[in-house]
């Protein structure tokens, strides 16, 4: 059992029974070595330990941990059917038009034919314009430039979903 003074929705993450956990954890990051880090440091006493935990197990992922945690995200534009994560992450791809929708499209192909992975952006909040002009800057950086947008990236994603997970009312 977690203290009295832990936040509820953190209180309850840490009491998960370790697979539940990890599976939580999981739908977070799609990388098993950042879920693994995390599950391992539990318990956490306020939401700040476990973000800066998640920060510390980003900033050590592997390239091939890296690899496995892109995996996990749908291109911009195209959220798994089923999955409202990523629509709700998504909704300002979602209404755009058309011709916006096609543009996204075809510079998520060229994104990933040019670094071998979906492009990935903290689309929370943002327009489908930004997203968009966020690909067509991006695409022309370095691999290695890109590889570290791309994990600054997903800390942002994992901070936005872990603060979902751990919400009182979740």
């Amino acid at each position: 059992m977690t203290s009295s003074s832990t936040p509820p929705g953190l209180a309850r993450f840490n009491d998960l029974e370790e697979r539940a956990a990890f599976t939580a954890l999981h739908e977070v990051c799609a990388s098993t070595a950042w879920a693994r880090r995390l599950l391992a440091a539990r318990p956490y006493a306020t939401p700040g330990e476990l973000y800066a935990a998640a920060d510390a197990a980003t900033a050590e992922l592997t390239p091939a941990d890296l690899d496995e945690a892109i995996a996990g995200h749908p291109p911009i534009g195209r959220p798994r059917p089923g999955d409202p994560t990523s629509a709700r992450e998504q909704r300002g791809m979602a209404g755009a038009p058309a011709e916006l929708q096609a543009e996204m499209l075809e510079l998520n192909l060229a994104y990933q034919e040019k670094f071998g992975h979906v492009f990935l952006i903290c689309a929370t909040g943002r327009t489908g314009e930004q997203m968009r002009d966020a690909a067509k800057e991006r695409i022309g950086n370095s691999p290695e430039r890109e590889r570290e947008i791309v994990r600054t990236e997903l800390g942002r994603i994992n901070r936005i979903r872990l603060a979902r997970l751990v919400a009182e009312d979740a």
